[in-house]
């Protein structure tokens, strides 16, 4: 099993209206690829960034299954991402495999 993990830092003004986003729409069109068994978010308390630091976490059962999410769902995904937070926010993204 493999573990994506996207890790952004928001705006401090952004921050609020980025969460509800992510609950309400984001994350449950990620999860509607069929892609991920789970997910989860985090927020990440002892960040020396400024704004506010976020990790959303989707399981995926294979590589394939990681593949064609980003092959053919997270283009569109993350550019609705960009449009909405433009110039608010850094992200980068993590493919982990479970050990244990």
């Amino acid at each position: 099993m493999l573990l994506y993990n996207v890790t952004l830092i928001i705006e401090d003004s952004a921050a609020e209206e980025w969460l509800q986003w992510m609950q309400e729409k984001h994350i449950p069109e990620v999860m509607a690829t069929g892609q991920f068994l789970s997910n989860r978010l985090l927020k990440v308390i002892d960040s020396p960034n400024e704004g506010v630091t976020y990790c959303s976490q989707y399981v995926a059962q294979s590589i394939d299954e990681y593949e064609t999410y980003q092959q053919v769902y997270a283009p569109a995904i993350q550019e609705n991402l960009n449009t909405r937070f433009k110039d608010r926010f850094v992200a980068f993204r993590t493919l982990m495999e479970y050990i244990a």
